[in-house]
């Protein structure tokens, strides 16, 4: 296999992947940027919606809008970060972990199984070294 073929197979991958998301958020019937975001506060941890941003590849406007949706149905509590006018952290409320839970609780389940399957091996350390690869060759 040559670098082309590599890339070319490698990126259908990722935009598969990314379709398993896309379709299990629809069957959700929720926007797969919801269910994204919603993955991402549901590790028990405040997240600023910048690192939300960053970590996701999400547009700012989208994260936005989104967080004000979730903050009016009670699901989240914005909290003013010490010494940054602009940046705020975001925590799930009570009702948001328990909605977060429920909806999210099947995909967990599919990925574990998922998991279980690869679990033994580098995949991650690999995935890892492409995305350095090409970020250092971008520079």
């Amino acid at each position: 296999m040559n670098s082309k073929l590599f890339f070319y197979e490698f990126g259908k991958m990722i935009y598969r992947i990314d379709g398993f998301y896309r379709e299990f958020a629809k069957r959700l019937d929720v926007k797969e940027n919801l269910l994204w975001i919603l993955y991402a506060l549901n590790d028990g941890n405040m997240h600023s919606q910048k690192e939300i941003c960053d970590n996701w590849d999400l547009p700012r406007s989208t994260v936005n809008t989104i967080m004000k949706e979730l903050e009016s149905d009670g699901y989240i509590e914005l909290i003013q970060i010490k010494g940054e006018k602009r940046e705020l952290q975001v925590k799930l409320t009570e009702a948001g972990k328990n909605y977060s839970s429920i909806l999210l609780k099947d995909l967990y389940e599919i990925e574990r199984k998922t998991y279980e399957k690869i679990k033994n091996s580098d995949v991650l350390k690999k995935m890892e070294d492409v995305l350095d690869g090409l970020y250092e060759e971008l520079a």
